[in-house]
């Protein structure tokens, strides 16, 4: 039987000063077999090799799951890595996540204390009885590979490189054995897309800063690690930092990426340092493996002579994810706008979608539940949305509630709020996760999978509204609709909302009550709408009804005026709230006039926070707003997304000035929330929908600006390919659309005429 084993350490060092480990057996083939599988999975991170050769090209395996729950394995054929006679299969073992610094707070032994392996090498001919597999007969040692983490970098000796640990031949008394280890949760086939390098990219300039230090400039932010070839003579110590930006003298800079919050128990380092050292062979190459960053610029030190820019490249490390849909127009600021966001899913999507590459890298659900829709179209995400839920799922409370993060961070809450988990916008990503799936692809299984999660975490929100009140609520009678007001708990609310000064201790403790109970409407009502399509009882259906209706009477009762103005007037307020459907039908013209003259008084910026904003220029859209929507989409004035193209970005910051007026940087500069803008340009300057799940039947809808000549956009769907571009003059407008087959498409030109379309290629015009 294959067991879990476990490497022996007489002393285990620090967190970040692991070394990666060899794990190795060698076995005997008297007839090499047709087709051999390698099963393999481990608590760390590992790299199978076969006599000296390495397995796949996947990374980062067996990927990050709730490993309490569940771990991954893959499934490799080697049978042309075999050979007659003895064969040696050897593992290389790093800590990863499962016990490798994780999180903000970088706390590390979260998920267990020892690095664990399971494998097994299988004949396809004789089923169930492994060639070989690991148990208490295998050994293990040391690598060259000195420390290696996620967090703190990767430092590998060269020098100590032994070739032939990877070979048959070696002495068992020179490796120590290791101990068998138990593991009580399930092993599951990896279904999702693997990690990989997707492409290598080349400087785009390399400076000198000082004898021994060069900075290069990959031209792109990015998650990942450098590729080196150029590594000097024998001892040559090389040191790579990995950054965002530069300061004012031109040097990589992390000063960004330090985390210093007062809530905290203490300041947190950004590390983002590799380390090699040469052994002087011509051929040798640095790539460590086990680690990665979020960088655009490297400092390199220790290295007297010139980097060639063809000994070194930056592998963009990431899911292998299928593309899906791509855009591009006549204006170059809307071409950089989709690339920095699709670039800013990539840097975050490696093996769990998480909020930026560098400080946390953590699976927030609040950025998962805003992107999910935008994600759907530019990538296959079904089982990287499958695997992530799962993790939802399994840290969800009996009681109902979402943790913020999953998999789930194990780490001390002292100095931190332990309350902060449970929402709203948030958890809401078991509902919109799902709905996103069935909308883009037609699938009702994910719809399923997650249905009894999000009633839980629906009656989480509705008995917090029933059963507490907020303290600036406790002196006054209760008032009926209070029941349905969701205005307690611990809320994230409209997380760095433009232009208004943040004070954590006064946040933590504001009313977020307009907010949550938004939430609330939204999920019943859409759960109540998934419960239907899954045929759900009439009970279940009712009483997500009832909440959604009562929850939304609760919201106008204590947040609307007659006049259909908000008590808490701002754009994201109003955004949200046309968003969601919560005005009375006659109030939401005046509502919208409400939300136009905010942004118009604004100066045509925006004052959305976390939340709202990929909502702000579809609402303005829809309620006949499309100038100021535009107007929005092109300002170049702070807080903007041009003014970050203005500023030097290729992915999409975390705060809207991440690098202010003088070059400054500020937080992360790789978070793809506020990219979910680029669905705006899919769903209202292209213009295209599904008008039902799948694109089975979809509408182009074109609403275009006078800023833009030109679009086109091309999207995979489970029909097939759909195409469209527009084309505009001064008094014509034209739409070219492929359908593809057994699909229909209603398309309605700017002039307002609607044509049904069968499958083909298809030429509208209208005057303009």
């Amino acid at each position: 039987m294959t067991s879990w084993i476990r490497v022996v350490e007489d002393s285990v060092p620090a967190v970040g000063q692991r070394p990666v480990y060899l794990v190795r057996k060698e076995f005997s083939l008297d007839a090499v077999p047709a087709s051999v599988t390698l099963k393999a999975s481990a608590h760390g991170l590992y790299t199978a090799f076969v006599n000296g050769v390495r397995v796949g090209r996947d990374e980062l395996t067996p990927g990050y799951t709730e490993y309490s729950a569940h771990t991954q394995y893959q499934s490799y054929e080697v049978a042309g890595l075999l050979q007659l006679g003895r064969n040696a299969l050897v593992f290389e073992l790093a800590d990863g996540w499962y016990r490798g610094a994780v999180g903000l707070l970088q706390v590390g032994d979260q998920y267990g204390k020892s690095v664990e392996l399971w494998a097994e090498l299988l004949d396809a001919s004789v089923p169930g009885v492994p060639i070989t597999a690991t148990d208490n007969s295998w050994r293990s040692k040391p690598s060259h590979i000195l420390s290696a983490d996620l967090f703190m970098g990767q430092v590998e000796d060269l020098t100590q490189l032994d070739p032939a640990a990877y070979l048959v031949g070696q002495d068992p008394s020179e490796w120590i054995p290791v101990l068998e280890a138990s593991y009580t949760g399930k092993l599951v086939p990896q279904t999702v897309e693997p990690n990989r390098v997707t492409e290598y990219l080349q400087p785009k300039s390399i400076r000198r800063l000082g004898p021994a230090t060069q900075v290069i400039d990959f031209g792109q932010n990015l998650n990942g690690w450098v590729r080196l070839s150029q590594l000097g003579s024998v001892g040559t110590r090389i040191t790579l930092t990995h950054g965002e930006w530069l300061d004012a003298n031109g040097d990589v800079t992390l000063e960004n990426l330090q985390v210093n919050f007062p809530i905290f128990p203490h300041p947190v380092e950004c590390h983002q340092i590799d380390t090699v050292i040469s052994d002087g062979n011509a051929d040798s190459v640095f790539e460590p493996r086990y680690t990665t960053h979020g960088f655009q610029f490297v400092r390199v030190e220790g290295l007297d002579e010139d980097l060639d820019p063809a000994n070194v490249s930056a592998a963009a490390v990431h899911t292998d994810l299928k593309r899906l849909g791509h855009f591009a127009s006549s204006d170059e600021r809307l071409n950089w706008l989709h690339q920095a966001a699709d670039w800013s899913f990539r840097g975050n999507a490696c093996d769990v979608p998480t909020d930026c590459p560098t400080r946390e890298r953590s699976g927030w659900t609040g950025d998962w539940q805003l992107y999910a829709e935008t994600a759907a179209f530019l990538y296959d995400v079904r089982e990287f949305n499958r695997k992530f839920l799962t993790d939802v799922r399994i840290n969800q409370k009996p009681d109902g509630m979402v943790m913020n993060i999953a998999p789930f961070e194990r780490i001390s809450t002292e100095g931190i709020p332990g309350a902060s988990n449970g929402s709203s916008g948030w958890g809401d990503v078991l509902v919109q996760a799902p709905l996103m799936m069935y909308r883009a692809y037609g699938d009702t299984d994910q719809l399923a999978e997650n249905f009894d999660a999000m009633v839980a975490w629906i009656e989480f929100a509705a008995n917090l509204a029933a059963t507490a009140r907020h303290a600036s609520r406790s002196d006054q009678p209760k008032k009926p609709y209070e029941d349905y007001l969701w205005d307690t708990g611990y809320h994230w609310g409209e997380w760095m909302e433009a232009g208004v000064e943040f004070d954590f201790f006064k946040f933590s403790e504001s009313d977020k009550g307009l907010v949550a109970t938004a939430y609330l409407h939204r999920s019943a009502r859409d759960a109540a709408t998934i419960a239907k399509i899954l045929g759900k009882p009439a009970a279940v259906i009712v009483r997500l009804e009832l909440l959604a209706e009562n929850s939304r009477l609760a919201w106008r009762d204590e947040y609307l005026l007659a006049d259909g103005r908000l008590t808490q007037p701002s754009q994201a307020n109003y955004a949200r709230s046309l968003a969601f459907g919560l005005f009375p039908t006659n109030l939401e013209a005046a509502a919208a006039a409400e939300l136009n003259r905010l942004v118009v008084e604004n100066g045509y910026r925006l004052s959305t926070g976390f939340l709202t904003t990929p909502m702000l220029l579809p609402v303005l859209c829809d309620h006949g707003y499309a100038e100021t929507a535009y107007r929005l989409l092109f300002q170049e004035q702070e807080p903007s997304w041009l003014a970050m193209r203005n500023r030097g970005a290729t992915t999409i910051w975390e705060q809207w000035h991440g690098v202010d007026a003088d070059g400054v940087p500020h937080e992360s500069l790789n978070h793809y929330s506020k990219g979910a803008v680029i669905s705006f340009l899919h769903q209202y300057l292209v213009g295209l929908k599904p008008l039902t799940p799948g694109y089975s039947r979809f509408q182009v809808k074109p609403v275009p600006t006078s800023e833009v000549d030109w679009v086109e956009l091309s999207l995979n769907t489970p029909h097939g390919l759909i195409q469209v571009e527009w084309r505009r003059s001064r008094d014509d407008f034209t739409v070219e659309v492929l359908v593809p087959d057994f699909t229909e498409a209603e398309v309605t030109l700017p002039g307002g005429s609607t044509h049904i379309l069968a499958p083909g290629e298809h030429l509208l015009t209208c005057s303009l």
